[in-house]
């Protein structure tokens, strides 16, 4: 890396990035200790500067700085921003040689938690910038090429008019800083899109209802006739949905904007409002998101924002394929417990935030009319049992939903608690799609079996417990929720093998599962496959034991609702 006396060169350039930083001397004496234990064990390619802007970092969340009344702050008032700023590294750069500083420093598994959210918050905002642009261009007078008229040098002047580009720009810093006081919206792509949709609504409103700043508004703005909100416009106009649009302004957007009222700091000028968010930015936020207005904003993100954006949509499709081949290019052979025979055809392109909200409709559509309540046929069919079933499996849904709604709303160690109204419309399409679901399984059931008597599959509780957890994992597949599997099976202590073998029957029992969704739990079931079935704690061992060590037969195995009663 250096010629001559490496560990002093190392010292002064960590000296003269303190010094631009104005960095106190007990995290650089810890910054260069780090670096130093890391430099003697490993080979560090690329330039040193961005190694030691990598140990700054991980050193200035480690520290504490006291305040005047707020006690002990996280941090040391230095933010992200400019560590990188300061040493010439882009962002994209910095997530990537910090994984591999966070593995060569073994830091601890919450600091790691805490650069996933980091990452996958950016990433979120990227896609968001990319719709805030042309959204507001529709919106209001386009800000590109207009620059705002400079302020006289004396000092009695009138204040000047609000000018569009200062409107963008308190648009978007509104956007990311009240996304980033609610943790559980920063990395959510669908709630976080419904809250920029909340910001421009509130800033329209009062441009609509402000007699001399009308000029900002595009005319052709096809909104306008239902002033002051046009929010459910927007959600017609921009791929958006009217009730989760409605719950995000209700439950978090009207609360915050009062307290900003409150404290005096919305709509008296820009600079109070970027106050407030640089404040947020040194003790919580790190990564400054007004990087995205910048003319320097590709150098700084460290690539075009379109290929960013093409970057996010290509992981987000990985994710839904499950990191599956496709079937023509797949060189695995078909089995009995491969589910791809029920993929439909490829659905049309979308961008990721309208891919998102497309799953949620989609979701909607096929819950459409119904209750969360059995059906009239449904309890046709549990009175049809020698064992009528029905206040077992009411009170077991019950019980199901509760245990839902509170882990939902609680803090997991990698994911804030969620309101409990998001909680409940949650559970809401799942307890629809379940009573739909059964009566579907037990229809074709009885016809497969002519008329057998449903009492012993009815009476299983982990039957119930499965479909259950399926119905809420394409829930949650629907709005991009970061609680992935296993997480639904670990909060009903559901064993994979049992929740594996609801899988094809559930695909099998509901027709418009789309696309997407049928191969999100294929790619459960070959996760279970591969390696949760064959755990030491699997319930897979007990049943292979209680069947005198024989193993089924194809057969057996594609008929899933027969093995399942055969092994439970």
């Amino acid at each position: 890396l250096f010629r001559g006396n490496p560990e002093a060169s190392v010292r002064r350039s960590l000296e003269t990035l303190c010094q631009e930083l104005n960095m106190d001397e007990q995290t650089a004496a810890e910054a260069m200790d780090n670096f130093t234990a890391i430099w003697n064990t490993y080979s560090l390619e690329g330039e040193v500067v961005h190694w030691l802007a990598c140990a700054l970092y991980s050193a200035c969340r480690k520290g504490s700085t006291p305040t005047v009344g707020k006690g002990l702050m996280e941090g040391n008032c230095v933010s992200l921003t400019r560590i990188l700023r300061c040493a010439k590294l882009s962002l994209i750069q910095f997530f990537s040689k910090m994984r591999k500083w966070a593995d060569m420093s073994n830091l601890s598994q919450d600091f790691r938690l805490r650069m996933d959210r980091l990452e996958r918050n950016f990433e979120v905002s990227t896609v968001i910038f990319r719709k805030f642009e042309p959204i507001f261009r529709d919106m209001f007078v386009n800000p590109q090429g207009c620059e705002a008229p400079r302020q006289p040098r004396s000092r009695k002047h009138r204040r000047l008019p609000c000018h569009i580009t200062d409107v963008f720009k308190f648009c978007w810093t509104l956007f990311v800083y009240t996304k980033g006081n609610f943790r559980m919206i920063g990395d959510d792509l669908v709630n976080s899109y419904h809250l920029l949709l909340c910001c421009l609504d509130l800033v329209f409103g009062n441009a609509l209802l402000c007699a001399n700043r009308k000029e900002l508004i595009n005319p052709s703005f096809r909104g306008q006739r239902a002033p002051p909100c046009v929010l459910e416009k927007l959600c017609e106009l921009h791929d958006g949905l009217v009730v989760e649009a409605k719950g995000i302004k209700q439950h978090y957007f009207k609360p915050y904007i009062h307290k900003l009222f409150h404290k005096q700091t919305l709509f008296t000028e820009i600079k109070a409002i970027n106050k407030e968010y640089e404040e947020y930015v040194l003790t919580a936020g790190d990564f400054d998101e007004r990087v995205f207005l910048g003319a320097d904003a590709d150098e700084e993100i460290g690539t075009p924002r379109k290929f960013v954006q093409e970057r996010f949509a290509s992981q987000a499709a990985a994710q839904r394929d499950g990191q599956q081949v496709e079937k023509r290019g797949s060189l695995a052979p078909s089995t009995p417990l491969t589910g791809r025979v029920y993929l439909k055809e490829k659905d049309l392109l979308f961008t990721p935030v309208s891919a998102a909200t497309q799953s949620v409709t989609r979701l909607q559509s096929m819950v459409a009319g119904l209750r969360m309540a059995p059906s009239e046929n449904l309890l046709q069919i549990f009175r049809s049992c020698s064992r009528d079933p029905t206040d077992s499996i009411l009170a077991r849904v019950k019980a199901l939903g509760q245990t839902f709604k509170e882990h939902y709303t609680n803090d997991s160690e990698d994911t804030p608690g969620s309101h409990i109204d998001f909680a409940e419309s949650r559970w809401k399409l799942a307890e629809i799609l379940y009573h739909k679901v059964l009566e579907n399984v037990l229809v074709q059931e009885t016809k497969r079996l002519q008329g057998r008597d449903m009492s012993v599959l009815l009476e299983q509780d982990i039957f119930h417990c499965s479909l259950m957890a399926c119905c809420l994992e394409v829930v949650l597949f629907s709005y991009s929720s970061q609680r992935t599997f296993p997480w639904i099976i670990s909060i009903f202590k559901l064993p994979p093998f049992y929740f594996f073998k609801v899988i094809e029957v559930f695909i099998r029992s509901e027709e418009r599962l789309s696309r997407d969704m049928v191969k999100h739990l294929n790619a459960i079931e070959e996760q279970v496959l591969e390696s949760r079935a064959w755990a030491s704690d699997s319930a897979l061992w007990s049943a292979l034991e209680a069947a005198g060590g024989k193993v089924p037969t194809v057969e057996e195995v594609s008929s899933k609702l027969s093995f399942l009663l055969r092994t439970n």
